[in-house]
């Protein structure tokens, strides 16, 4: 008896170990590529600690030793996911039994990332979901992990198109457009303020969608268009100093030694219209520089045509950045708004003013989810003040330009109404004499107003004065 006994605990013995090591071979510790753990660190760190991903992915990708494909399916997958993220919400709302605002952050970041590769990816649908829940996985935990995949099995048991057929039913074209093209219903109504016609606003609210291409800058002087173009770059449509090409920039000796640069058209023509209006002036300021594009077309614009140029910029890192593309023009790092302590007066000032950022979403993807309409009435007393303190150092006859990377009428055409009201000495310069021929339907009251979806470049917006003779 004993000897069965015996027999029948050794068997529940080896039995019980059998079972122990079934678990242990079931629960595998989480594997998620590199890829998109990388990604998610990334994109935690800009929606949750206002990081900014064209800043931390380069960087990371530097570090990563990545593939270029891994690399290219990085950035896609980080920006678009970043625009996207407002579309994905709304998806992710319609399946989750929890209030998505009350979602765990991890949580809502993780699906954000797993819905772009469900629906604006090339990655098959159970790819994506298994991948996905691998990462949640790991950052985020098993139980939450579970709730991951479940939310995104339910995602993708739709196609895009069938999850946004209620979206096209709802009669408000605000709210319509909002969920449809990802971005926040006040920045909707800017546009169309502005726009005044909802299929234009949808046309740029697509552009805004689509991920901008480098374009490059070669700078008089230091480079020439031709040594570009056969390389294989080709000239941008509107700027004299603009190129298009299709390999990395940072790979061109020109560019890695700072003989050329990396600037968008839109900015491009700002700084190259300045200088055509400005040219009889001796001495030219970019009052807000950094982080260096303007400046460094103007420094070289400047020193060709024998002017003075300074550039001043409030921050130190970024003076540091100006510091690196202006030669040796001068660099003043302080306040904008005390540029009268120098006492030195100038003929030609650029104010390149902070602003929402709205005409640069294409370029910089969370900007639409980070500023508030809030935001405004800080940013629009700030620019009254850089203005005044621009135009109290303005010599008898200088120019005066007023520009901004938002078309927003707060900081565009209300501020200048208030600088024409509140300095009867300066006049307006009408800018359309100025633009390139071909460059149609980029004047807004004789300001120069570029449209990502008419131009594709940045919507930047440029008002030119002039002080009258005493």
């Amino acid at each position: 008896m004993l000897g069965l006994m015996d027999n029948i605990y050794a068997l529940m013995k080896d039995s019980s170990a059998k079972m122990v090591e079934a678990r242990r071979n079931t629960f595998k510790s989480p594997k998620p590529d590199r890829v998109r753990l990388l990604v998610f660190d990334i994109l935690q760190e800009v929606n949750r600690s206002d990081g900014y991903s064209n800043l931390l992915l380069p960087q990371a990708l530097a570090d990563a030793n990545f593939e270029q494909r891994d690399k290219g399916f990085a950035t896609e997958l980080l920006y678009g996911t970043l625009r996207m993220q407002g579309r994905h919400d709304y998806i992710a709302s319609q399946v989750s039994d929890r209030k998505w605002s009350e979602v765990d952050a991890g949580i809502v970041d993780v699906i954000r990332l797993g819905a772009h590769q469900l629906f604006e990816m090339r990655v098959p649908s159970h790819a994506a979901v298994s991948a996905t829940v691998e990462l949640a996985r790991k950052v985020i935990g098993e139980s939450k992990a579970s709730f991951v995949n479940a939310l995104l099995r339910k995602m993708s048991a739709q196609t895009l198109d069938q999850w946004l057929e209620p979206v096209n039913q709802i009669k408000d074209p605000v709210s319509r457009l909002s969920i449809m093209y990802s971005h926040p219903e006040w920045i909707v109504s800017a546009y169309y303020d502005l726009l005044r016609d909802y299929e234009e606003v949808e046309k740029l609210l697509s552009a805004n969608n689509l991920p901008a291409s480098p374009t490059l800058v070669w700078w008089p002087g230091r480079s020439t268009k031709e040594e570009f173009v056969e390389l294989g770059a080709v000239s941008t449509k509107y700027s004299s100093y603009g190129l298009k090409f299709e390999g990395t920039p940072a790979s061109l000796e020109a560019v890695r030694h700072r003989r050329a640069g990396v600037q968008d058209e839109g900015s491009q023509l700002v700084a190259s219209i300045f200088a055509s209006v400005v040219s009889e002036q001796s001495s030219w300021l970019d009052l807000c520089a950094g982080p260096g594009g303007k400046a460094a077309l103007l420094a070289c614009l400047a020193k060709e045509s024998g002017k003075e140029f300074t550039a001043n910029e409030i921050s130190k890192a970024r003076a540091e950045l100006v510091k690196q593309v202006i030669g040796t023009a001068r660099l003043w790092v302080g306040d904008a708004r005390e540029i009268a302590s120098h006492g030195k007066k100038f003929g030609a000032i650029l104010a390149d003013v902070p602003c929402t950022g709205l005409g640069a979403l294409r370029r910089r993807p969370e900007v639409r989810w980070r500023r508030q309409v809030s935001d405004l009435r800080a940013l629009t007393q700030l620019q009254r003040e850089i203005s005044e303190s621009a135009i109290s150092v303005l010599s008898d006859g200088g120019f005066f330009a007023y520009a901004t990377c938002s078309p927003h009428l707060a900081e565009t055409s209300i501020q200048v109404k208030d600088i024409l009201d509140n300095h009867p000495e300066l006049e307006m310069i009408d800018l359309t004499d100025f633009l390139p021929n071909d460059l149609k339907g980029a004047i807004r009251d004789g300001a120069l107003s570029l449209w990502t979806h008419r131009h594709e470049t940045d919507a930047m917006f440029m008002a030119l004065f002039r002080k009258k003779m005493q």
